[in-house]
């Protein structure tokens, strides 16, 4: 990759150049009528490219790759690069820094997708997605000198991406021998040619999941290459280093929560009852004004032409369905998330390091917020695959438009999520393990994760087999 690497900005430009395509020209074309189809229809081939395989699978290559789609391919990356390297220089403000922006951001692009029916509309496409690139593009051309500062702070999926790039199973690591010997020395002895690290990682420090895989750094200071590692690694043995109150926020209240709202409000029969209920209420009340529907299309979904309308009243109710959903999945799992943690705590006595089959573990007495923080991170598999599954439900509806067969989808579905259980628990046995004062205190633990999972479960359970 490295010595590659005039090639792979050559391919990143591709891809710029196709996503300009893809997100510009439908939204100037009229809409496609029923019969259009994916091999002759641009708009429907552009859908079916970003919600049908592009957002699913570039979930599923964090898990598998690490971050390489950040690093090689992403256009938002290379675009906000670009400009840094034109731009004004300025240092990172303070607010820019803070923690909760991969949260935040996740959740009010989440909401508003849903407000103007992103999956389904090439102009909400173009809002959306490419609004969030025009963003990159000014926070480049302010910020930084050739760096990615909208993909460190404020990218809406970095905190995701960031989550499940833990689990891969390939890294750049750093051989700290190695790094001292070259100060001491120089690199063969010949002066050290430094790294524009774009993501802004520090190199010593760069087997995070933070690192965006492009290579650049490779054999820097002969200490940096890549390598195979523990999908169980950076959760298990470094998840208590790096666990944070905003990680377990993206994960409980927002891949679990706001997210399983998105999925959720246009299959769920509560949804519309709630609906009849207040809509007969202002009607009986004689408040029409939230009934009306010239909303624009920017704010809410308005394609009268398609039928697809949504009133003041709708899109509010999507937005208070979608929080709702966060709050209540998101607050429960929180809770028997933090008994779990109690339980771990039992029997504890101040802070000792241990050697539990090389774990290192400690037991801490009584409450732990970092250990909360630690245990809830074995929710990850569970997570992504969650929003894996909520995805491939726009693929599934395009293929099944397609006349495709998908019978086979049901059983994959049962099959990807039983996996993901099994993944999360043998993460939650690893991390429990380190902190159980005792062979009690792990069972109960693990028994309140057992519990977790399934009220994770019942959120596709209702939308797959319920609903």
């Amino acid at each position: 990759m490295q010595r590659h690497g005039r090639a792979i900005r050559g391919v990143q430009w591709v891809v710029v150049l196709a996503y300009a395509v893809l997100i510009i020209v439908p939204a100037i074309m009229p809409l496609p009528p029923d019969s259009a189809r994916m091999w002759n229809n641009l708009t429907v081939f552009s859908e079916f490219v970003f919600w049908g395989i592009w957002w699913p699978f570039v979930l599923l290559s964090m898990v598998m790759l690490g971050r390489v789609w950040c690093g090689v391919l992403c256009p938002e990356g290379t675009l906000t690069e670009f400009a840094s390297k034109f731009g004004m220089g300025w240092s990172i403000p303070r607010w820019m820094r803070w923690g909760g922006w991969p949260f935040v951001a996740f959740g009010m692009t989440t909401i508003y997708g849903q407000m103007v029916s992103v999956y389904q509309y090439p102009k909400a496409v173009l809002v959306v997605l490419g609004g969030s690139t025009v963003g990159a593009m000014i926070i480049g051309l302010l910020y930084g000198r050739e760096k990615r500062v909208w993909c460190k702070y404020l990218c809406p999926v970095n905190g995701v991406f960031t989550l499940l790039a833990r689990l891969a199973p390939f890294r750049f690591q750093v051989s700290e021998e190695a790094w001292r010997h070259s100060y001491k020395h120089g690199e063969h002895g010949h002066r050290v040619i430094p790294v524009n690290c774009a993501p802004l990682v520090p190199l010593r420090q760069i087997q995070s999941a933070d690192c965006h895989m492009c290579g650049r750094c490779s054999g820097h200071r002969d200490a940096i290459s890549l390598a195979t590692r523990s999908s169980s690694d950076e959760v298990v043995e470094q998840g208590a280093k790096r666990a944070s109150g905003w990680d377990t926020a993206l994960l409980l209240y927002g891949m679990l929560g706001v997210a399983i709202g998105g999925f959720h409000w246009t299959v769920s029969p509560l949804f519309v009852q709630i609906k009849i209920v207040v809509a007969g209420w202002l009607i009986n009340n004689d408040i029409m004004w939230p009934l009306a529907d010239n909303a624009p299309w920017y704010i809410f979904t308005h394609y009268p032409d398609q039928n697809d309308v949504f009133t003041w009243l709708d899109g509010s109710l999507v937005i208070g369905y979608m929080l709702a959903t966060a709050l209540v999945y998101g607050t429960a799992l929180l809770a028997v998330m933090a008994l779990g943690n109690r339980i771990l705590g039992f029997g504890g006595r101040a802070p000792t390091a241990r050697s539990d089959a090389g774990a290192g573990a400690l037991h801490s007495v009584g409450w732990s917020t970092r250990r909360l923080h630690h245990f809830a991170q074995a929710l990850i598999p569970q997570a992504g695959v969650g929003v894996f599954l909520g995805l491939t439900a726009t693929t599934l509806t395009i293929l099944q438009h397609h006349h495709f067969n998908t019978h086979w989808a049901g059983d994959a579905r049962a099959v990807l999520l039983g996996l993901a259980n099994l993944w999360s628990l043998w993460l939650a046995y690893r991390v429990a393990r380190r902190y159980a004062a005792s062979s009690v205190a792990l069972t109960g633990a693990m028994a309140c994760f057992v519990v977790t999972l399934a009220i994770a479960d019942s959120a596709w359970w209702l939308m797959f087999v319920r609903w």
